[in-house]
């Protein structure tokens, strides 16, 4: 297996994007729904409106020549060829920081955020705040190679990304994660002690309820959060988990399916008052589901969920853990439930005052001032 770092550029052929315009002025529309919110799904007046733009008025290469602002490098940890950014900030006393997104996002998630945790200087911060940012792409998302076999679940992910940061020179660093993104960090704190200074997450994949008498308040906003996501929220997970190939070939096929599977999910899970551009940029949607549309990566994206839905392994959790609530997450976490599972060592709890599952794409400011305030106190053990 090759150690070699190599530098990487996001370059998607014109034929991709051509191909793209065609699809998209071809497309066979379905008729409206019946009723006049998104009950029924995305509704086709503004899925027509957002291909329309797609196909005629989004710039892709614009959008491009933004991302590949970041330093970029591919490299090949556990025989598979991982995508990842890593900007280093120019300030001596960084400390190393990996950021893991989930689905469906991608690390576009992040392209707010990289630069202030990178030189916090140049965004009214403090230089003692500084990080060097390490984002990879998962395994079969973006840019990411697909993996040829199985076996790539939450906890291989996590010792790829433990053996990708002693790669690039890091024998301690932090993780943070949402998401997917959350469940792998939560399996490097602890597989990997050692080197893991400290965990942060926005989600608690494998903490289970615990209720005892009258719920408290954080304990039925999570109660309700998943009663809502079982009734009406969970079928993408069931078909991803079940038959991800099945799905793959309608979604790899058509930008319009694509598009509408990743949307929905901006909507249900962001904080946007019912309507995912209140909080994100059309822009900023569409780059998210070009990450998907341009590699072709529906199938090997979900099938993440069937390698590890509801499988994450459970183990105690010692390294210091940060958690960050938003108030629109699926779930929110509940600091007793997790607490009395697999974290035993919370030593940051911060209750947001608005944001949803994306955090750091929809609250970019509350996510960077969090993080900072969790590593503070780590940083020097």
């Amino acid at each position: 297996m090759s150690s070699a770092i190599n530098p990487f550029k996001i370059a998607v052929s014109d034929t991709v994007l051509t191909d793209l315009k065609q699809r998209l002025q071809a497309a066979r529309w379905p008729e409206d729904e019946l009723v006049s919110d998104w009950s029924q799904g995305v509704p086709n007046a503004w899925l027509r409106e957002i291909c329309a733009y797609w196909a005629d008025g989004y710039d892709w290469r614009k959008r491009e020549e933004s991302l590949n602002r970041f330093a970029q490098f591919t490299t090949e940890l556990d025989g598979l060829e991982i995508h990842f950014i890593h900007q280093r900030s120019p300030h001596a006393d960084a400390r190393p920081l990996i950021l893991t997104h989930g689905w469906p996002g991608s690390v576009v998630e992040f392209h707010k955020v990289i630069e202030p945790l990178v030189d916090p200087t140049a965004f009214g911060g403090d230089v003692s705040d500084a990080f060097h940012v390490v984002c990879p792409a998962l395994p079969g998302y973006g840019f990411s190679a697909k993996p040829r076999s199985t076996g790539w679940g939450v906890e291989r992910i996590a010792r790829a990304w433990s053996s990708l940061m002693l790669r690039l020179g890091y024998p301690s660093y932090f993780a943070q994660g949402g998401d997917w993104g959350s469940a792998v960090t939560q399996a490097i704190g602890w597989q990997d002690p050692e080197h893991c200074q400290g965990i942060h997450v926005t989600m608690a994949m494998s903490t289970r309820p615990q209720v005892d008498g009258e719920p408290s308040a954080e304990e039925k906003r999570a109660l309700d959060g998943m009663k809502e996501y079982r009734r009406w929220d969970s079928g993408y997970s069931k078909q991803q988990a079940t038959r991800p190939q099945t799905l793959g070939y309608g979604l790899t096929d058509s930008p319009i399916g694509q598009a509408a599977w990743i949307l929905e999910k901006f909507w249900a899970w962001t904080d946007c008052a019912g309507h995912p551009e209140n909080v994100l940029s059309r822009d900023e949607l569409l780059d998210n589901v070009m990450f998907y549309w341009a590699t072709a990566s529906a199938t090997s994206s979900a099938r993440l969920y069937w390698q590890s839905f509801g499988a994450v392994e459970r183990h105690t959790i010692t390294v210091p853990t940060g958690v960050a609530v938003y108030p629109k997450e699926i779930v929110p976490p509940v600091r007793a439930w997790m607490e009395a599972g697999d974290y035993p060592n919370i030593q940051h709890w911060t209750e947001q005052p608005k944001g949803g599952h994306f955090a750091a794409f929809e609250q970019p400011q509350l996510f960077v001032d969090d993080v900072r305030a969790w590593a503070r106190p780590l940083r020097n053990l």
